[in-house]
């Protein structure tokens, strides 16, 4: 499983029923830096194409989760238990979630809102798989930066990044997350408490693991 998370928008709202509905925005065309490239290496980047994760978005009966921490053990919500909505668009992945008063008694849950709220939990992050080339002609396409002509410690001429393109995924969840990689996304939690309003930045986690 490959994890990664654009610049996006997350929005906490408490519902008249006891639940908690999170919306959330997860955007196309935004480049990341998986890794700078160290003392010798290239720096790698990453970029998910518009409607690459239609496949088993625009599929109903394809059951797709809302994880604590890429965790199928910490479920929030699911497509298949009808508290997860999600839909693809030319510019991102739009998605509804329900977190009903019953799962908000289990502890994990619990500490999953509390961190959101806090500011400490403030990813939100894919989690999908590249399609084998059977399947999929060109799934997914490298490429790379030029050279900006400075050289590094050592007086060796500094290498363009690395960019993987992912143009199809089979996308299966989308996680909270804690680690920041994507920093100029931002999140907001609304009615905590009756005069709360809390704004952070939402950044996405990728598991850095690069296929060439």
């Amino acid at each position: 499983m490959l994890w990664g998370g654009p610049n996006g928008d997350l929005e906490v709202r408490r519902k008249g029923d006891g639940g908690v509905r999170l919306s959330g925005r997860f955007p196309y065309g935004q480049r990341a830096v998986l890794s700078d490239g160290g003392r010798n290496g290239r720096p790698r980047k990453e970029e998910i194409a518009s409607h690459a994760f239609a496949y088993r978005i625009d599929d109903p009966k394809e059951d797709i989760h809302l994880l604590a921490g890429h965790s199928y053990d910490k479920p929030l919500a699911s497509r298949g238990a009808g508290t997860f909505d999600i839909r693809d668009t030319a510019e991102a992945v739009i998605f509804d979630a329900t977190i009903t008063a019953e799962m908000q008694r289990v502890s994990y849950v619990q500490d999953a809102l509390a961190g959101l709220a806090a500011g400490l939990i403030i990813g939100l992050s894919p989690g999908f798989r590249i399609p084998p080339q059977r399947a999929v002609k060109d799934a997914e396409k490298i490429s790379e930066e030029p050279d900006d002509g400075s050289l590094d410690e050592q007086g060796q001429p500094r290498r363009g990044a690395i960019i993987r393109t992912i143009t199809a995924a089979l996308l299966y969840e989308f996680s909270l997350v804690t680690r920041p990689a994507y920093p100029e996304t931002q999140v907001e939690a609304r009615n905590w408490s009756p005069d709360r309003s809390v704004k952070i930045p939402l950044v996405g986690h990728p598991l850095n693991r690069w296929r060439l």
